[in-house]
């Protein structure tokens, strides 16, 4: 993370206001700073990506979750699967782009959290074949038909503001049903919405992006 520090530090809006040397310390320093997004890696010393995104994603009672964006490489997906089911509520690839790295951050801000393009599909794909979701347990969340296209439309990638434009609704609108669709399937954040519709098969060819 220190190779992008001096252009984190100098995009407006964003501030750095720690730098962890392992995941001990990048726990100690996310726990008293609480800050609106904390990057880990899934490789640290002392303590991995996994553990932290575990600690700070909502593990202690009565402690709101941290915004957790992991950091990984594309043979890692085991540790990715893992992360997303410990809170993460973003993934991107070492070798991204510093403005990626930026746009993550900024999406993690505001909830609306960024995959890797390189990662998302293939990612989440995986999971569709590892739950077993049913049609009866899709069922059983109760999402409307509405909510149910939407929960696809997040699981392929598409922001809060390219779902309102596609499915020409208000960014309130939007938001509101991803609410009710958070609630209903208890989903932590937006990428565990996205891991229940692929485990649901509620993704449709129509949904994938080209």
């Amino acid at each position: 993370m220190r190779r992008c520090e001096s252009e984190r530090d100098a995009q407006p809006g964003i501030r750095v206001v720690g730098v962890a040397r392992d995941g001990v310390e990048c726990v100690e320093l996310a726990r008293r700073l609480r800050p609106a997004v904390v990057p880990a890696d899934i490789r640290m010393p002392r303590m991995d990506g996994l553990e932290v995104t575990r600690a700070l994603a909502g593990e202690r009672p009565g402690e709101p979750m941290l915004n957790v964006v992991v950091i990984t490489t594309f043979d890692q997906d085991d540790y990715v699967r893992d992360a997303l089911r410990y809170g993460a509520c973003g993934f991107l690839l070492k070798d991204a782009p510093p403005a990626l790295l930026v746009e993550a951050v900024r999406a993690a801000s505001r909830g609306d959290a960024l995959i890797s393009p390189a990662v998302t599909v293939r990612l989440l794909r995986g999971l569709q074949h590892g739950f077993g979701g049913s049609e009866e347990h899709r069922e059983a969340a109760g999402l409307s038909s509405r909510e149910t296209e939407i929960a696809g439309l997040v699981a392929v990638g598409r922001t809060n503001q390219e779902i309102a434009e596609e499915l020409f609704l208000s960014l309130s609108s939007v938001k509101t049903y991803l609410a009710r669709i958070q609630a209903k399937v208890e989903a932590r954040n937006r990428v565990e919405i996205a891991a229940w519709a692929w485990e649901n098969g509620v993704v449709t060819s129509r949904d994938q992006r080209p």
